[in-house]
């Protein structure tokens, strides 16, 4: 870390993950090639984060008193920051020593590309053994009711996703954007607390005509399930109900009003990969945690409804920054859309 004014802010969000936070600082303080400050904003934790990050690596904290969600927390940091780009990796993410110059790269390669997506890779291997060679994520794809997920993701890497390419947006799991981007769009959407919330921002920002590059040889490492478990009723509640604010904030009429298809479409197909033990509602096994998976269901899509008119307003901002028309945008969602069989037998 440079004593220069920084080039990068790199941002790590934490709350209560002392020892990820710890491998993730230490990852963060071998990079090279590379003038950065490190922020980190910590949510009100209770295990001494915040004071061994200041003591034992000397990067900026940001206290605050209680959670406020990953979208508020990395908003604070980028009022603070001092970079003219911004990357993000979580705290339960450790970077490979070139992470930050190679994102660097792709920012530089042209002044539209606001976003460089990494290559995350899934840090637990079987039996608890750190393997380095599947994929949690290589950049987005999206399904047209507004559910998304990683590129490649559960795939073991055999360079498939191994060149340069534009892809849909980055993970906010370990990612760069460009401050200029920010600015102008705005930042995360608190609304979204965590959660969908680096698709709506961009998505956003694609429909603002910035671009993304994916960069092979930006490689994180993460663990899956760090920040919370997978079998969480609250985190599928979030899941949910963002994917249901993002489509209604940033979708074109004609592809939000097959919605509902694409929905049931899903849960067809989800029900039928669970059977054979495959997907996410595989981790409910049993008739009374299928029913409790489908009240966390009904409930978020009832909190989605509460907050629709929130959503239209903000509707119409999005508009007024628009450089895609309604079909171009169409056009972006389906040409980058998951195959819902993919979608639902591989676990997010």
């Amino acid at each position: 870390m440079s004593e220069s004014p920084p080039d990068i802010s790199v941002v790590v969000i934490n709350w209560n993950r002392r020892g990820y936070l710890r491998a993730c600082l230490a990852s963060l303080a071998g990079q090279r090639g590379a003038n950065f400050e490190v922020i980190v904003v910590d949510n009100g934790s209770s295990d001494g984060s915040a004071e061994m990050a200041r003591s034992e690596f000397g990067v900026r904290v940001i206290a605050n008193t209680a959670n406020l969600g990953f979208c508020a927390a990395n908003n604070q940091a980028f009022a603070a920051a001092r970079g003219e780009f911004i990357a993000l990796l979580n705290n339960d993410a450790e970077a490979a020593p070139d992470f930050l110059a190679n994102l660097r790269r792709a920012l530089d390669a042209a002044p539209d590309i606001g976003m460089a997506a990494a290559k995350v890779l899934v840090w637990e291997g079987a039996g608890g053994v750190n393997r380095a060679d599947r994929i949690d994520k290589a950049g987005h794809l999206i399904y047209p009711d507004g559910q998304n997920r990683g590129r490649g993701t559960g795939e073991i890497d055999q360079g498939q996703y191994g060149r340069v390419a534009e892809c849909l947006w980055p993970d906010g799991c370990a990612c760069m954007y460009r401050k200029a981007m920010l600015d102008q769009i705005g930042g995360f959407d608190e609304d979204f607390f965590m959660f969908a919330d680096d698709a709506e921002l961009g998505l956003r920002a694609r429909i603002a005509g910035w671009r993304c590059l994916y960069m092979p040889g930006a490689v994180a490492r993460h663990h899956r399930g760090g920040s919370m478990d997978a079998g969480s009723t609250r985190r599928i509640f979030l899941i949910e109900r963002n994917r249901v604010l993002l489509a209604a904030k940033l979708f074109p009429w004609s592809l939000l009003a097959l919605n509902p298809y694409y929905f049931a479409l899903r849960l067809a197909s989800g029900l039928a990969a669970a059977a054979g033990g495959k997907g996410e509602m595989a981790r409910f096994p049993g008739l009374g945690n299928k029913l409790r998976l489908a009240w966390t269901i009904v409930r978020a899509d009832l909190a989605a409804l509460l907050l629709l008119p929130r959503m239209l307003r903000k509707r119409r901002e999005v508009k007024s920054i628009a450089k895609l028309t309604p079909r171009e945008i169409r056009r972006l969602i389906l040409g980058n859309r998951i195959p819902v069989r993919e979608l639902v037998e591989k676990s997010n």
